[in-house]
């Protein structure tokens, strides 16, 4: 079945097949991106659809030599398994095993780690302007999605590109938002050739020069040629970028694909400047299914190709993403006030509800977090009640916008953070690591960390009803389970509850590490504390039980440096209480992907890595002494 692919072992092995083989070469790179992906889980719907664009890149271009910089990289499948790791598909995004993204580690064929978006064209720049500064002749191609294009970043690389007019750069818009529409046929795929070509590129040089002497004559031909190109193509923005803009063109077509990218490395080599290329693709290509319903098959888990994606008979647990989507509705209901915002990612954070019931609330802003945050205040400064839907991994790119935009205005928007915490198999650029760091440091911000889906449900209502920003942390999939009540209620503000009496130690948990907690209290007669905020901390609460034991222990599934733990220990300290505490978080590390129960374990944040690691730590406590006896080993 893959007698051509198992060929492949490296880009070069590619460039040596006669071009009348490629197309039977990216049916069976397709068929092998769809068999791996169903036996592991992943993104599909998009390395479906960039197989051609993939083939065509690694055979017209030099790779590794030239660099190819993939847009966020969840696309880079069909890269990877052309590029030497194909037979290590089965072991992708699993722990110890490929990444679901471009990792410099990982390969030499990946020249730029990748997994948030927007990225590409500033490195790949870099990458260019790079090798020019060293006398190296390359070329670096940036490879972006036409929804990442949307973020400023991205236009902040193409007005910076479009100024070095001998840049050996080439942005490839990978355009798979639409169907292949009429224009992108026989005329285009002639007409991107002809731009791309030694003739035209030559006309066009000679042309300046000719009418460089009669500025209005030579004001007036570049006017004509923009609009004569701008009638089939959008040019027009792209030209006044400084690029030279080719296309658009069938991504699926490898004859238009890779005469195209010859010409235009030809005219890369020339000095013509940075080239952009407009191709467009279709997601899901060629497994029907996905094609009809490419958001379903965006990132599934593992299916039968030949069934598709089944629903379970199984009621699984509500998940937090769907506790969160539920409450927005219902106060949405309650309160007309309430608007909703989203960077890109309704289905993700679980927006799909609210906004078929309430569109005219509902604001998609695409791919640009630090527009989301700023937009947010602009509404809350007209009497508004934004409420941002972002993973806590994306609120880090708008970062400033919070701080100066929101907090020191001390405006009432509410940031459900979802993917709060270690998110399994996307791995550390996705990890929800630093929110609580990087939020508790902010005045006027608060943070409130619910424990199970009820609690989330009654946080969001909290925090709804504040007149300045607050933040609601919870963890990707399901919890505890508890069914969240209906209704509206709150919890208090800024206040925690004891769920367990113990002695001597006390361990303050904050958000769901709550539940593996108690378990590990009832083996060391421990106290458990629901502190429920990271800011405010509950410092009644805290002093209460810190008169009545004599140690403290921490756990949070974020960062333990400057985290919550950090925060209770500057509490004692600022109410000069001495007092023993133990930290228990993410280290100081970046965690690879993999099962998150597994990674809770690695990490010591499981029921038996908190128990190992109090009695570690406390066993020798005069009223601790039954820790003694029986002390674990600490969990690797």
């Amino acid at each position: 079945m893959y007698s051509l692919l198992e060929t492949i072992t490296q880009p070069a092995d590619l460039r040596r097949l006669p071009r009348n083989q490629l197309k039977r070469l990216a049916d069976e790179l397709r068929a092998y991106v769809l068999e791996s992906v169903s036996q592991t889980g992943g993104h599909l719907s998009s390395n479906l659809g960039t197989v051609e664009l993939t083939v065509a890149l690694h055979y017209v271009f030099n790779t590794p030599d030239d660099r190819l910089v993939w847009d966020v990289g969840h696309q880079t499948y069909p890269h990877k398994i052309l590029t030497g790791r194909r037979e290590r598909m089965t072991s992708l995004r699993q722990f110890g095993g490929l990444s679901g993204f471009p990792r410099r580690d990982e390969s030499e064929y990946d020249t730029f780690g990748t997994a948030h978006s927007s990225t590409s064209i500033s490195a790949a720049l870099g990458m260019a302007l790079a090798s020019e500064f060293k006398g190296e002749d390359r070329n670096s191609v940036a490879i972006i999605g036409d929804g990442s294009m949307s973020a400023g970043m991205a236009f902040e690389a193409l007005n910076n590109a479009g100024v070095h007019d001998h840049c050996k750069l080439l942005v490839v818009l990978n355009d798979n938002d639409m169907s292949i529409s009429p224009p992108v046929g026989a005329l285009n795929r002639h007409l991107a050739q002809l731009m791309s070509g030694r003739f035209y590129a030559s006309a066009r040089q000679v042309g300046k020069q000719v009418l460089r002497v009669a500025p209005p004559l030579l004001e007036l031909a570049k006017r004509l040629e923009t609009h004569a190109k701008g009638m089939v193509v959008p040019a027009t923005l792209f030209e006044n970028f400084g690029f030279n803009y080719i296309g658009p063109i069938d991504g699926h077509d490898l004859e238009s694909l890779i005469p195209t990218m010859e010409n235009i490395k030809h005219l890369m080599a020339t000095g013509a400047g940075p080239q952009f290329l407009h191709v467009v693709t279709k997601k899901g290509q060629g497994y029907k299914l996905a094609e009809a319903d490419p958001i379903a098959y965006h990132g599934p888990g593992k299916f039968d190709p030949s069934m598709g994606l089944q629903k379970s008979s199984v009621p699984a647990k509500q998940t937090f993403t769907q506790v969160f989507g539920r409450w927005l509705c219902d106060m949405a209901e309650h309160d007309p006030r309430l608007v909703g915002i989203t960077p890109a990612m309704r289905e993700g954070s679980g927006m799909v509800e609210f906004h078929n019931r309430f569109p005219k609330r509902y604001h998609d802003v695409g791919i640009a977090e630090q527009h989301a945050v700023t937009f947010a205040a602009g509404m809350a400064c007209e009497g508004l009640k934004p409420v941002v839907a972002i993973y806590s991994t994306f609120l880090q790119r708008g970062y400033d916008q919070l701080i100066h935009d929101v907090a020191l205005q001390n405006l009432p928007v509410v940031f459900a953070l979802d993917r709060a915490g270690l998110v399994g198999a996307d791995g550390a650029t996705h990890a929800g690591a630093y929110d609580i760091p990087f939020l508790r440091c902010i005045p006027n911000m608060s943070i409130a960390c619910p424990a199970d889906e009820n609690e989330c449900r009654k946080l969001l209502t909290s925090a709804f009803e504040q007149n300045h920003p607050v933040a609601v942390r919870y963890p990707r999939g399901a919890g505890a389970g508890v069914e969240p009540e209906a209704g509206l209620n709150s919890l208090p503000f800024g206040k925690g509850e004891i769920r367990r009496h113990g002695k001597a130690i006390a361990i303050l948990a904050f958000g769901t590490l709550l539940y593996p907690a108690l378990q590990a209290a009832e083996k060391l007669d421990a106290t458990v504390v629901n502190m429920r905020w990271a800011k405010p901390l509950d410092v009644e609460l805290l002093l209460k039980v810190a008169a009545s034991h004599e140690a403290f222990v921490t756990v949070e599934e974020g960062a333990t440096l400057g985290g919550a733990g950090s925060a209770v220990g500057e509490a004692l300290q600022a109410a000069g209480v001495v007092m023993p505490v133990l930290q228990l978080g993410l280290k100081d590390e970046f965690i690879e992907h993999g099962d998150p129960g597994h990674l809770l374990a690695l990490q010591g944040l499981d029921a038996a890595g908190m128990e190992a690691s109090i009695r570690s730590r406390f066993g020798h406590l005069p009223s601790a002494a039954a820790l003694d006896k029986a002390v674990l080993p600490l969990v690797a």
